[in-house]
């Protein structure tokens, strides 16, 4: 028996990749909606029922009403908008979060899919701070280097059309330090502090590092690069898509550069301490259209239908 899933928003960047994912598999049914009811609220509750799965594949405001539309009980939603990620009722998308968390997304009917920066930032600081190394009151700031489709398809329409000089170089955003991503990189951390994070975005499609700057002053007494190491392979011990980095390699780096885009068309998560005697940056990248996105959306519906989590990805 085939497994019923249904994209509402299947025209977005997001919704467009977990479709590519899917086409490919033979234990997944994909029910489409017609082109003239894509806003038919009629029609997409009628579909949101029907499928054991749907991705809300939204803008926030859409997403709140889609769940709105759904009576069935047994209905499992997964949402990749940030309306509902730090939501009573919700269960975050992030199986690699701590323990327990892929049973809570095994049971759950209402999973939220993490954002493609908060990805990154949370499996650099939830360990750290399960082992105590980071105090819950540290102030601690985060850069976001990312590709352009992160911005959707009007942004990736403007780079790929070419002819403006200003998008040929990096460009910082979220200068308001109000980015929608930070709510849930302080509430699924469990730091008390949010973080001053500032993303950059870049002349490249897609690819995602976060880096972090820690002081080991302000740290647990006696954390050294060895120790922020050992923090992170004993929390991701067995995780297929969280690949520690070892420490100190040489092929860590690209000729003392670090490549933003190595995990792209996967859906891994590499993991680099970099440190001096005093002072370290801890990196995390990813493929902002895989595990920052679709990918994770697709590990999550797997995980609730109790098939392997890596199917299809």
């Amino acid at each position: 028996m085939k497994h019923t899933v249904f994209v509402d928003g299947q025209e977005g960047t997001t919704g467009l990749r977990i479709h590519e994912y899917l086409a490919q598999r033979d234990d997944i049914e994909l029910l489409r909606i017609d082109p003239d009811k894509r806003k038919d609220p009629a029609e997409r509750a009628r579909l949101l029922d029907a499928a054991q799965v749907s991705f809300l594949c939204l803008p926030d405001a859409a997403s709140r009403e889609a769940a709105a539309l759904v009576r069935n009980p047994d209905a499992c939603l997964i949402d990749a908008s940030t309306a509902h990620r730090t939501a009573p009722g919700w269960v975050f998308g992030l199986p690699e979060l701590a323990k327990g968390q892929r049973e809570l997304i095994r049971r759950s009917k209402r999973i939220s899919n993490p954002g493609c920066h908060s990805t990154a930032f949370i499996l650099l600081l939830r360990p750290l701070l399960d082992a105590g190394i980071v105090a819950p009151d540290l102030p601690l700031s985060a850069t976001s280097i990312t590709g352009y489709s992160g911005g959707g398809k009007s942004m990736i329409a403007e780079y790929e059309a070419g002819g403006n000089a200003k998008l040929a170089s990096p460009r910082p955003y979220g200068l308001s330090l109000a980015h929608k991503h930070i709510p849930e990189m302080t509430a699924h951390t469990g730091l008390q502090v949010a973080p001053v994070f500032m993303p950059v975005v870049g002349p490249f499609l897609k690819g995602l590092a976060v880096s972090v700057p820690l002081h080991f002053s302000q740290l647990a007494a006696g954390t050294d690069a060895q120790r922020l190491h050992a923090a992170y392979a004993a929390h991701y011990e067995g995780e297929r898509f969280i690949n520690v980095l070892p420490l100190g390699d040489a092929a860590n780096l690209d000729g003392n550069f670090f490549d933003v885009q190595a995990c792209n068309d996967t859906n891994r998560v590499d993991i680099a301490v970099f440190a001096s005697d005093k002072q370290a940056i801890v990196v995390a990248r990813l493929d902002n259209l895989g595990k920052g996105a679709s990918g994770a959306a697709v590990q999550s519906m797997n995980i609730h239908l109790g098939l392997d989590e890596g199917l299809g990805l």
